[in-house]
């Protein structure tokens, strides 16, 4: 049995509705409804009447509530004693961001942060925005930093979690350049001259930002589309090689820009797209934690990022 399934039902007893819960734990209804299917497997009963709506409780689901909530203030109570026996040089702060926040952002944030609370002990689960969004909900790391935009937002209950902007991250599309500085592959390219797209994988987080950059913007581009991943690494390589334009955060081609390496994709006479930052889009950084259970390392770190990051 997994604690999170015992959280799920908690959840379910609260609401008496599968669909808010299942939003408030952060996961899709039907991956939420097998969690409790599992969990009544696992007890050998039903724990809820799904004949009416809103659910009811089961004559074994009112018994299991007490049983529950135990289950789950002992597990948080282990935890705590446990991390207590493992304090100092041992003890880790528990990380979860994408790998591009990982590679950018995270190694200068840190000094910044030990600068005023001391060395800190850390780990860093780097993957996909999903997988670190989930591994906050889970309980599985204590700050999620993470990108935050308009069209790919970050759905977590304010009442549980505490939320803090780290500033603004440009997105704009950068391409390798040519001797003299000018850029190999500009923007927007023609019916008959399509310029080669570095671009995301589908489900990637990034990939939806980008496709609204370029369906929405006043002048059609025109591409192709000739390599594909996931990390923005992997593309800003192919990029300095040569093989197209890549849509990259600006923090992470700095090195490339300075070096002139990399430039942007964009005809240094073409006003208009400069000025009007046409294919160019922006995105958030912010640092998520929960509200309950947070530790006296992460108050403390949380304290300082809300001092100079906070409302003013």
């Amino acid at each position: 049995m997994e604690i999170k399934w015992v959280e799920d039902f908690l959840s379910v007893v609260e609401t008496l509705n599968f669909s808010r819960s299942a939003k408030l734990r952060n996961v899709t209804q039907p991956a939420f409804g097998r969690r409790i299917r599992s969990l009544e497997t696992w007890l050998g009963a039903e724990l809820f009447d799904r004949s009416s709506y809103p659910c009811t409780l089961t004559p074994a689901g009112e018994s299991f509530v007490p049983i529950a909530r135990e289950m789950l203030n002992q597990s948080m109570q282990a935890r705590l004693v446990l991390r207590g026996q493992l304090a100092g040089a041992q003890s880790a702060v528990r990380f979860a961001m994408p790998h591009t926040l990982l590679l950018t952002l995270f190694p200068k944030l840190l000094s910044e942060i030990e600068k005023k609370v001391g060395a800190i002990a850390t780990t860093v689960m780097a993957g996909n925005v999903h997988d670190a969004v989930m591994s906050l909900v889970e309980r599985n790391c204590d700050l999620l930093i993470c990108y935050d935009h308009r069209q790919q937002g970050i759905a977590l209950d304010p009442e549980r979690y505490d939320v803090l902007s780290l500033g603004k991250e440009p997105l704009r599309p950068y391409v390798k350049t040519m001797p003299g500085g000018a850029p190999k592959y500009v923007l927007p390219g023609t019916p008959n001259d399509p310029q080669p797209f570095l671009s995301y994988s589908p489900y990637s987080s990034l990939s939806r930002i980008v496709e609204k950059a370029l369906h929405t913007s006043p002048r059609r581009v025109h591409l192709f589309r000739r390599f594909e991943t996931d990390l923005a690494e992997g593309l800003k390589s192919m990029a300095v090689e040569g093989h197209g334009i890549a849509w990259l955060p600006a923090s992470a081609v700095a090195r490339e820009i300075a070096e002139g390496k990399l430039t942007l994709a964009i005809a240094p006479n073409d006003r208009e797209a400069l000025e009007q930052g046409l294919w160019c889009d922006e995105m958030d950084i912010r640092v998520y934690r929960r509200v309950d259970g947070a530790s006296p390392d992460i108050d403390r770190i949380w304290n300082y990022l809300k001092s100079e990051h906070g409302p003013q």
